[in-house]
């Protein structure tokens, strides 16, 4: 969530030398080997087209025909939760306002990530109203594509969020082992991706921070997008300057008002980055003021590797710096991102309902095997919470419901 807890569970790495070369093929059982994209592409997935010379059978058809909201997943009960409901495991991810335990339920016996947001410093850095929007919004969405949300409550000094222990990890630690990915899988990745910021956009959400940290895998291989703190609803445009640097648009670096086409800019990059390893205007020095100069140069200035040309051709169109004229751009709906070439070969219905195999599954030895998430000091940061203190920020939160044993908000 931008910076409220790292990235999804951890927080992005300073620079990308040293990355490994190895094929990620190498890492997959055999069995499992791209299945996800073996079906032929079938006339079901676009929205009106936005050029007159792209006028198939399938522009006449809506997203929305294939991608209901109301996706085929259970019901998350309503329920309250207190802290003593869970049993504090280990530190899934630090960041600068609190960490994401791996808890289990006391009562179900249900592995869960618990995300611990400190009051004081959310208030501090005025982070109020992200921190409220990331609860609301994870509440008003259900997808297979993104993390649930459980439920959220708070004590004197901490707010927690219970949400989805996705025990594969970061697909950003995966692309890091790998070094880049083969386009099979880079392709099967950012499908995913796409149906889940579709869902999002027709419920008027912005995401805002897509980058391979907050992109998470199941423990089936398939992706749950994580960390909604710069998500907001926008049915128009929006104008705050947030996200992860590498993958801003330009019309956001320039304090412009933007739409959510910002998020189909971000695939671009995203899949530009699966594809070499790195974004495609990154700065190894870290100077931003840089980074941000070589973006407003647009395409022209990325060094190209040999990609195929339909490869090319999508990144271009999705990173396209005049927001008019990108792909995915809200007036005119997300079917030129679907019917394009690229994505000939993937069965979106199919993927929609994770019929597909994945082309990597996590090598998990049972239920709350967190292996794959790096080892953090837990320097008993647990042993502070619940403790019933003054609490001068009790009002700031009201969605997050109070179920300390003891409460003294305003003592």
């Amino acid at each position: 969530m931008g910076d409220i807890v790292g990235a999804a569970y951890s927080q992005r790495f300073d620079c990308y030398q040293d990355i490994p070369t190895d094929d990620i093929l190498s890492l997959y059982p055999s069995s499992s080997r791209i299945r996800s994209l073996e079906h032929s592409y079938k006339d079901s997935t676009s929205t009106t087209t936005t050029t007159t010379s792209r006028t198939t059978s399938a522009s006449t058809e809506s997203t929305s025909d294939l991608f209901p909201l109301q996706q085929r997943v259970a019901i998350r009960p309503k329920a309250s939760y207190k802290l003593v409901d869970f049993v504090i495991h280990q530190t899934l991810g630090t960041g600068s306002f609190g960490r994401v335990h791996l808890v289990r339920s006391r009562y179900n016996h249900r592995f869960y990530a618990i995300k611990v947001l400190n009051k004081d410093k959310i208030v501090r850095t005025k982070q109020v109203e992200h921190t409220n929007n990331e609860k609301t919004l994870l509440e008003a969405v259900q997808h297979p594509f993104i993390v649930n949300l459980w439920g959220a409550f708070q004590d004197a000094s901490n707010l927690y969020m219970v949400m989805d222990f996705v025990p594969g990890g970061e697909l950003f630690t995966l692309l890091r082992r790998s070094g880049r990915f083969p386009e099979p899988v880079a392709k099967f990745y950012a499908a995913e991706v796409a149906l889940a910021l579709n869902y999002l956009h027709r419920l008027d959400i912005i995401y805002r921070d897509l980058k391979p940290e907050n992109i998470l895998l199941n423990g089936d291989g398939h992706i749950k997008i994580a960390d909604f703190g710069f998500a907001k609803r926008c049915s128009t445009t929006t104008w705050t300057l947030c996200g992860t640097p590498d993958y801003l648009a330009p019309e956001i670096i320039l304090q412009q008002r933007y739409t959510r086409s910002v998020d189909w800019y971000a695939l671009g990059v995203l899949i530009f980055e699966m594809l070499t390893g790195v974004p495609p205007f990154h700065q190894p020095s870290g100077n931003t003021s840089a980074l941000y100069e070589r973006i407003l140069q647009g395409p022209r200035s990325i060094s190209w590797p040999a990609f195929q040309p339909h490869t090319i051709d999508l990144i271009l169109k999705l990173m396209e710096s005049d927001p008019v004229r990108r792909y995915g751009k809200s007036e005119y709906g997300t079917g030129d991102v679907f019917i394009h070439p690229w994505f000939n070969e993937v069965d979106w219905e199919r993927l929609n309902n994770r019929k597909i195999t994945a082309p990597y599954l996590p090598k998990l030895q049972g239920d709350g095997d967190a292996s794959a998430f790096a080892t953090y000091p837990e320097d008993e940061a647990s042993s502070t919470y619940g403790k019933p203190l003054h609490d001068p920020h009790a009002s700031e939160f009201p969605d997050f419901e109070y179920t300390s044993p003891t409460r003294y908000p305003n003592c």
